[in-house]
């Protein structure tokens, strides 16, 4: 189980990396952010929330997949609690900000129906939510990764 969590974290990772990517752009610059700036990070979201379907759903599914493993790994007892409940903590925090705020944030700011004062606070929530993310999910990846090659 500790492979198939880590497995679904370090997917993860790397879509939050690729997200970072263009969220970057809304750390720092004056408020609101300059319509360039808005016009790249909303067409990235535009593209990845509503055009680019099923693959956000796929991204849905290894979320709940990686939960499910993590689950099964804490019930089984495939790892210690000590990495294993950590690894949930984390993962339900990320996956829950994710589905709770992030996603809807991105798909508003890609609909570019907002002003831009409206449009650079959203992105500069989404910046600060996969930040969290990013953090959360890279500590599970870690704890994963010492959980499965610890039973090796």
């Amino acid at each position: 189980m500790p492979a198939l969590a880590a497995a679904g974290c370090a997917f993860l990772v790397a879509v939050l990396w690729f997200d970072l990517m263009f969220d970057v752009q809304a750390r720092r610059g004056p408020d609101p952010l300059p319509p360039t700036v808005l016009a790249t990070i909303g067409a990235y979201y535009r593209r990845v929330t509503t055009e680019a379907s099923p693959m956000g759903r796929l991204v849905a599914l290894v979320m709940l997949a990686t939960l499910a493993a993590l689950v099964a790994e804490i019930a089984t007892r495939a790892a210690p609690s000590w990495l294993g409940a950590p690894s949930l903590i984390l993962v339900l925090s990320a996956v829950g900000l994710a589905l709770g705020r992030t996603v809807r944030n991105a798909a508003r700011l890609g609909a570019a129906g907002d002003d831009d004062g409206v449009r650079s606070r959203l992105a500069r929530l989404i910046l600060f939510d996969h930040l969290y993310c990013l953090a959360a999910m890279t500590i599970a990846l870690t704890l994963q990764l010492w959980a499965a090659v610890d039973r090796r």
